[in-house]
């Protein structure tokens, strides 16, 4: 992924669901972006199908527990809401 950062194609994880890269937004003064306080998973996809889509998800949700950060949603309900976007392509 060569260029700008806000100028991409795609979809990305961000306030529990998949949102247009284009239109993914934070606010200068967001507590992540001063004090890193923020987890992330990286994630592999292969002939289409996210690799160990669940563990990603669980190691994700078990990131946010150690650092306090409460999430709305299960890995299952996570893994669901990537399964019904890679649908839709």
């Amino acid at each position: 992924m060569a260029g700008a950062y806000d100028d991409r194609d795609g979809v990305i994880w961000m306030d529990g669901e998949m949102t247009p890269w284009r239109e993914a937004k934070v606010h200068i003064l967001t507590h992540a972006l001063h004090y890193a306080s923020s987890v992330f998973e990286g994630e592999r996809a292969y002939n289409g199908k996210i690799f160990k889509s669940r563990e990603h998800s669980e190691r994700l949700l078990a990131s946010g527990r150690k650092c306090s950060t409460r999430s709305t949603r299960a890995s299952t309900g996570i893994t669901v809401t990537k399964t019904k976007r890679r649908g839709r392509r």
